[in-house]
């Protein structure tokens, strides 16, 4: 075990911060209770001007101890969207840092722990690993484990693929600095206590969306053991000619002409990010269904889209757990967000398009899945086929094909407080992340709990965590408490975890859509 805490020999017996020597430097951190926080270690270069849309590069190594108590500088976005995110933080270009949690050691002990490595979610566009929903303390003292979790670049330094201007763009930006934190944790997470040959890398929306892209990269193979993906868009990935028509859009917008693409290494971060809200907007708006910045396969980082490279049994061999929210997309109604539709106008829009991008797919195949929706003339029959072609029958696509090779187990999580039930979101996009982190809000800072239900909601989230602090640690999800056990995914029976006050084992629990949708992968190219 590598952790230091020395005593200062000033403040006689107190503890002193935790330290960790990186191959970088050595960086100080904080004790929270029995756990070591680090926040904002640098895992790469800042990406700035001239490097703006470069590949990550190592950090610069510093002498003496670098404090690492405070987070640094978040991923540029539009500030004061729908993904909450604390006043005090900043957004800036050196914003290539992983958080770590880290149990203390006891004296005798050198055991590594295993670790678990969070890829945050918003869309592609959203979001940080500053979050305080994303805190790892808990998760690390529940499982002692090593949490991380990652910054990375988003929306259009991360996501939005500019590689047809020419030499200074790369596509999948964005994948590139995961790629990158995650040889960061190979090769300096023992220093912190961690087991670099079991690592599990687990992330939520478009978090698990990466997850389920690395899982079919060549360049991930061998950085991580165990994979887990809530709620992955994972058919949301578009072919290099679409993404030259969004780039050549955001150039319009930004009133460049095609010789002036060198301007985008030197104009202000802030200007960048305000026109790509715009287009960030427009684009769902236009051809509902769609995001305007996603991974793309680039022939090199993803060689295929991953959702075919699953069907064809090529993705990493590795344990995956994998899942989606029963009310999925509640929570874009609740918003008035774009990203997903949700009004009955917007799903036929969306219908239409996929037809159109699929021509193999014969008109009774559309006529068929539509049948599975007699409602889709109302909001409630728009949510739910949105929330199954955006997630539910992606993550069953996914599921099917890695179970080919690999355990797989598939969840789906019903459970809602009273007051979720009562606002009609229901098990909604993201409300599983304070179960799996074990954050809740305080009784009058929490509004789930309004109407009660946090006893309940406590002991969903032990049973959530025993389950994938289980699989982080030995790559099976087993409770040893007394809960039910969770078999293998095969797709002739599709048994699935349901995750509610009670849990329960259930043998296709969609069958219809399944019946519906087909055996065939449909997404957005």
């Amino acid at each position: 075990m590598s952790i230091q805490s020395d005593l200062h020999p000033e403040v006689g017996m107190r503890e002193a911060e935790p330290l960790a020597r990186t191959e970088y430097g050595i960086v100080s951190g904080t004790w929270d209770g029995p756990i070591a926080v680090w926040r904002s270690v640098p895992y790469a270069a800042a990406p700035a001007g001239p490097a703006r849309f470069s590949l990550p590069r190592p950090p610069e190594r510093w002498d003496g101890v670098r404090d690492c108590v405070v987070f640094g500088d978040i991923a540029p976005q539009a500030m004061g969207s729908m993904v909450p995110v604390d006043s005090d933080l900043a957004m800036g270009e050196d914003c290539l840092w992983v958080n770590v949690w880290s149990p203390r050691p006891e004296p005798s002990e050198d055991e590594p722990r295993p670790v678990m490595v969070w890829l945050h979610g918003g869309a592609y566009c959203l979001g940080t690993a500053a979050q305080t929903i994303y805190d790892g303390r808990k998760l690390a003292e529940a499982g002692d484990v090593v949490v991380v979790s990652v910054n990375y670049r988003i929306g259009v330094l991360g996501f939005l693929d500019l590689s047809s201007f020419g030499a200074p763009f790369t596509p999948n930006l964005g994948l590139h600095d995961q790629l990158a934190a995650l040889a960061w944790v190979r090769d300096n997470i023992a220093a912190f206590g961690g087991d670099p040959g079991n690592v599990t890398v687990f992330g939520e929306s478009s978090g698990a969306g990466c997850v389920t892209a690395l899982l079919t990269s060549p360049a991930a193979a061998g950085l991580f053991h165990k994979a887990i993906a809530q709620s992955p868009p994972a058919t949301t990935v578009f072919g290099q000619e679409r993404a030259a028509v969004v780039a050549q859009r955001y150039l319009e917008l930004l009133e460049l002409g095609p010789g002036e693409t060198d301007r985008l290494l030197e104009l202000p971060i802030e200007q960048l990010v305000e026109v790509g809200a715009v287009l960030l907007d427009e684009v769902p708006i236009k051809e509902p269904g769609r995001l305007a910045a996603a991974p793309v396969v680039d022939g090199d980082l993803l060689p295929g889209y991953p959702i075919d490279r699953f069907q064809q049994g090529r993705s990493h061999r590795v344990p995956l757990l994998i899942g989606t929210n029963r009310d999925e997309a509640s929570l874009f109604r609740v918003l008035r967000s774009p990203i997903m539709p949700v009004t009955p106008d917007a799903v036929n829009a969306m219908l239409n398009d996929v037809a159109a991008s699929h021509p193999e797919m014969s008109p009774e195949r559309i006529a068929e899945i539509t049948s599975a929706y007699p409602d889709l003339t109302k909001t409630r029959g728009a949510l739910a086929m949105s929330t199954d072609a955006a997630f539910r029958m992606p993550a069953a696509w996914v599921a099917e094909g890695h179970a080919q090779h690999s355990p797989t187990w598939m969840y789906r999580f019903d459970y809602a407080t009273p007051m979720l039930k009562a606002a009609r979101v229901g098990a909604g996009h993201a409300t599983e992340l304070p179960y799996v982190f074990g954050n809740f809000g305080t009784l009058n800072h929490d509004p789930t709990f309004w109407l009660g239900g946090r006893k309940a909601s406590v002991a969903v989230s032990g049973r959530m965590q025993r389950r994938w602090l289980a699989f982080a640690e030995h790559g099976v999800p087993a409770a040893l408490d007394g809960s039910k056990h969770w078999p293998h995914y095969r797709p002739a029976a599709r048994t699935t975890l349901l995750i509610d006050t009670i849990d329960r084992v259930v043998d296709n629990p969609d069958a219809d859509l399944h019946t519906a949708w087909g055996d065939q992968a449909v997404g957005f190219s």
